[in-house]
């Protein structure tokens, strides 16, 4: 196989991880570079088990965990903006 073939997902990987670090203003940019992220896991994970012959399974459990985790995302911003009005970092009040 060739070498850039199993560069991409760790690519990906570290583009999501960067958008991700860095100071975003916005909550819909972080739940969208952290599907970023997801994605890029779930290549990885069906690159590593085409490698060794494995069936596919464990890649849908993965995939309907990653679906839940991005409604779950997609919930909280919702109650967030209808309670804010907004989705920045900065009109939250923690205390």
């Amino acid at each position: 196989m060739n070498i850039y073939y199993w560069l991409l997902p760790w690519f990906l990987f570290i583009c999501g991880m960067l958008v991700f670090i860095s100071n975003q203003k916005h909550l819909l940019s972080m739940l969208l570079s952290l599907e970023f992220i997801v994605l890029s896991l779930f290549i990885f994970l069906l690159m590593y088990l085409s490698f060794f012959y494995y069936e596919g399974y464990f890649s849908l459990i993965f995939l309907t965990f990653c679906v839940c985790e991005g409604v779950l995302g997609l919930s909280l911003l919702i109650l967030l903006v209808r309670s804010h009005g907004n989705d920045y970092f900065q009109s939250i009040n923690i205390l």
